[in-house]
């Protein structure tokens, strides 16, 4: 190749990238929306998708500010809808965005590879606000043309996540998400220029999961009772609010699978306060335990002394892994560098990883230190907690209490706790 052609080549790429930048502002900018890049230091890092078959609605559970920071530092979406109206761009729409996490509808797993997620800044038992109906039902109108999906393949967090057994759950379930409940609304879904629905769990229907909660089937799915179960708009199912563990509703059903993370705190009756991960016996806490959850600080608890493990010759990933090894949450770093997440990956990438794969159990892929790119950067304030990895360039791991982030080489990669 010629200098001459590897600069016309040059030019071509830039000018592809150029026009695929300019589909995306044409065709938002022509309906009226104007829509800002916010774009996510990992935005660059992430896969094109294979296909388009979704659009999943999820509720921040925040404030504008903090949830657009934490939403961009993670790449946990395309776009975020703010309570003034004002759309973000965040992962392009043609990439994959870490959205749905574990996640299943009609037996079709892992949906961050064939859907869009859209963040609203609010709570999933609260209104969203007239400015944010406007802005999400012209955004919904324009992805809903450029992809052809119907009105029911428009759907809400909390219809497709769904948990892996635990001590309250033998199998497999829904209800691990209530996030962005109200979108199942039929008044609501009206209002954003949605005419059907889903009427049904198509997976609890099939037997693939079962029911764990009774009150989230009924709001998604049963329309009609749902002025018996909460009279106001704004009401949540009963006792939720208060964060009070009774007979009826248990350390799952409040914090559902945060229940044992270091961030939920318990606060027992008599005042002592213990992190969900110093819990060991669910069955005795007492009634009148208040739960509060995302109380994580920078002053973390140490991770345990084993950061990751190392996959041998001849050792089968499930075998050294069991359960998690096709999870959202767990990351395979192969030996020449590339990133995979467990739920991207079918049997036969599993068979072909190759002996030295480090795989991190219950970590999520931040993204690469570069010249550019500071560790503050790719996970904000996480950058210092012991609980957040730093894999260097020469195989080293170190964790974030211990490492100065002027002193971090370029090439190292970052793994933050899911």
């Amino acid at each position: 190749m010629t200098i001459f052609s590897s600069i016309r080549h040059g030019r071509l790429l830039l000018l592809t990238l150029l026009l695929l930048l300019a589909s995306d502002l044409v065709a938002e900018a022509a309906g009226g929306l104007p829509i800002s890049n916010r774009f996510s230091p990992l935005n660059r890092y992430r896969s094109n998708r294979p296909s388009t078959d979704f659009i999943i609605l999820h509720t921040t559970e925040g404030g504008d500010r903090g949830s657009l920071d934490r939403i961009r530092r993670r790449g946990l979406a395309h776009y975020v809808v703010l309570r003034d109206g004002r759309v973000h761009r965040v992962i392009r729409r043609n990439k994959i965005a870490l959205h749905a996490g574990r996640s299943m509808w009609d037996g079709v797993r892992n949906l961050d590879r064939r859907s869009i997620g859209i963040e609203v800044v609010g709570y999933h038992n609260k209104p969203i606000t007239d400015r944010q109906v406007a802005s999400l039902k012209e955004l919904l109108r324009q992805l809903k043309k450029i992809y052809g999906l119907p009105d029911d393949r428009v759907l809400t967090h909390s219809m497709v996540a769904y948990g892996r057994p635990n001590r309250w759950h033998r199998h497999n379930h829904r209800g691990r998400k209530r996030c962005g409940m109200q979108f199942a609304d039929p008044v609501l879904r009206r209002r954003l220029g949605l005419e059907s629905r889903p009427l049904f769990d198509p997976d609890v229907r099939a037997g693939r999961l079962v029911e764990a909660d009774e009150y989230l089937a009924r709001m998604l799915y049963r329309p009609e009772a749902r002025p018996a179960v909460a009279a106001r708009r704004d009401q949540a199912a009963p006792g939720d609010e208060a964060g009070i563990i009774t007979a009826r509703r248990s350390a799952w059903y409040i914090a559902r699978e945060a229940y044992d993370d270091p961030g939920t705190v318990y606060v027992f009756p008599s005042g002592t306060r213990k992190r969900g991960d110093q819990i060991r016996d669910w069955a005795r806490l007492p009634e009148g335990t208040r739960v509060l959850l995302d109380q994580t600080t920078d002053r973390e608890p140490e991770s345990p002394g084993r950061t990751h493990l190392t996959l041998g010759r001849n050792q089968a990933v499930s075998v050294l892994v069991g359960k998690a090894h096709d999870d959202y949450s767990t990351v395979y770093v192969l030996p020449g560098g590339r990133v995979k997440r467990g739920d991207t990956m079918g049997e036969d990438d599993f068979r072909r990883l190759p002996p030295g794969t480090r795989i991190f159990v219950g970590y999520e892929f931040a993204g690469k230190v570069s010249r550019g790119t500071t560790a503050y950067d790719l996970c904000g304030a996480m950058y210092k907690r012991a609980s957040t990895l730093y894999l260097l360039p020469g195989g080293r791991v170190q964790r974030g209490d211990g490492i100065r982030e002027s002193a971090i080489p370029g090439g190292t990669l970052v793994l933050v706790r899911s």
